[in-house]
C-alpha cells in the first residue's frame, strides 16, 4: 500500500506529464516552428523538457522570509508618453523604413487539423456527415505568418476533395478513403522546394509512425464533431418541406402545417407551429383521422401527443438536412475567427 507522501509524487509526475503533452499538442496546433522537446516521443520528450528546466529541482530562488516590496505610494505613471508602435518583420529585420500598423485583436484558428485516419469504425460517420464538415478558403489569411496555416487548410481542402470521390463507390470505400488520406498528408510534409516541413509528426523516418502520429494529433480522430452543423428547430421544416414530402413522406397534415406558418414572420412562426400541434393534438380522436402515426402519437395526452407530433418532424427535418445540401454549393470558411 502506498503512503499517502508517495501518491502525492505520482499524482504530481502524472500532472507534469499531461502539461508537457498538453503543451506540445496546442505548440503544434497553432505554431508553425515546434519547440524542440516536442519533436521526440515517450520517455524522450520528458527528458528533454526536464534537462531543459532551468531549475529542476525547484530550488528556492529567493531568500526566506521575502523582503516586503517599497511602497509605491509616490509612483504616478502617465500612458500618454509612451508611444507603441507595431512594426512589421520586413521592417525590423531590415532597418527599412517603419510601417506602423493599428493593433488589432489576436485572432483564433477555427480548424480541425489534422483530420483523422479513416477506419472500419469510423468511415460510415465520416461519409454520413461529409457535407456538414467545413471546407476552407486561403484569401482570407494574408500577412507573414499564416504560410503554414493555408497550408494546413488546403491539405483539408484536398482531402475532402478525395473523400467525396471516394465515398460515392460501392465497394472498398475505405481503402479509398484511406489512401487519399495518407497521399495528402504525405504531400503536406514535403514543402515546394523539396524540403520537410517543420511539423512534428513529419519529422518521422518511417510512414507507419508518421500516420500514428497525424491519427494522435487529430483534434477529431472519430470524426464525432460537425463543425458546421446548426442548431435545428422547427422552423427548418419551411426550407424542407418539399424534400420531406418526396424522400421522407410524414403520416400527418404537413401542408396545412406550412401553408399556415411559414409565410409569417421568423418571431410569430414559434407561436404559430405550437398552436397548430396542439390543434391537431386536440382532433386526434376524431373519426376524421385515421392515419397509423397519428394513432400512434394519439394514444398519449394532449400535451404528449403534441410533442409526439413535433419529435415526428423533427426527425424528418433531421434527414432532409442531409439532403438539401446537395443543391447547394458548400461555401468556404476563413480558418481564422
Amino acid at each position: 500500500m502506498r503512503t499517502p507522501c508517495v501518491c502525492v509524487i505520482v499524482l504530481c509526475q502524472l500532472q507534469w506529464e499531461l502539461s508537457v503533452q498538453s503543451f506540445c499538442e496546442d505548440d503544434i496546433s497553432v505554431k508553425h516552428r515546434v519547440y524542440h522537446c516536442c519533436k521526440l516521443r515517450g520517455n524522450d520528450m520528458l527528458n528533454c523538457f526536464q534537462n531543459d528546466a532551468p531549475n529542476p529541482n525547484y530550488e528556492a530562488t529567493e531568500e526566506l522570509p521575502v523582503p516586503p516590496l517599497p511602497s509605491q505610494g509616490n509612483f504616478s505613471f502617465d500612458p500618454n508618453t509612451c508611444q507603441r508602435t507595431v512594426m512589421t518583420s520586413q521592417g525590423v529585420r531590415g532597418n527599412r523604413r517603419k510601417i506602423e500598423k493599428k493593433p488589432s485583436a489576436p485572432r483564433k484558428v477555427n480548424m480541425s487539423f489534422p483530420l483523422g485516419r479513416p477506419t472500419t469504425d469510423t468511415i460510415e460517420t465520416l461519409c454520413r456527415d461529409r457535407k456538414q464538415r467545413p471546407l476552407y478558403k486561403v484569401n482570407c489569411l494574408t500577412g507573414v505568418g499564416y504560410e503554414w496555416l493555408a497550408r494546413q487548410a488546403k491539405t483539408i481542402n484536398h482531402i475532402e476533395k478525395g473523400f467525396k470521390h471516394c465515398c460515392k463507390k460501392k465497394q472498398g470505400v475505405l481503402n479509398w478513403a484511406d489512401q487519399k488520406w495518407r497521399e495528402e498528408l504525405d504531400k503536406y510534409c514535403v514543402d515546394k522546394n523539396g524540403g520537410q516541413v517543420d511539423f512534428l509528426c513529419c519529422l518521422g523516418d518511417l510512414s507507419i509512425d508518421r500516420y500514428n502520429c497525424f491519427q494522435d494529433a487529430s483534434p477529431d480522430p472519430h470524426y464525432n464533431m460537425t463543425t458546421a452543423t446548426e442548431e435545428l428547430s422547427l422552423h427548418n421544416i419551411c426550407d424542407t418541406h418539399k424534400i420531406v414530402k418526396k424522400k421522407f413522406p410524414l403520416d400527418f397534415p404537413l401542408k396545412r402545417f406550412v401553408n399556415q406558418c411559414c409565410p409569417l414572420s421568423e418571431e410569430s412562426k414559434t407561436a404559430c407551429f405550437e398552436q397548430e400541434l396542439e390543434e391537431i393534438a386536440r382532433v386526434c380522436y376524431s373519426r376524421m383521422v385515421s392515419l397509423l402515426a397519428i394513432h400512434r402519437c394519439c394514444r398519449r395526452s394532449s400535451q404528449e401527443s403534441a410533442q409526439c407530433f413535433s419529435k415526428m418532424i423533427m426527425d424528418a427535418i433531421s434527414k432532409a438536412t442531409t439532403v438539401l445540401p446537395q443543391k447547394k454549393k458548400k461555401k468556404k470558411r476563413c480558418p481564422l475567427s
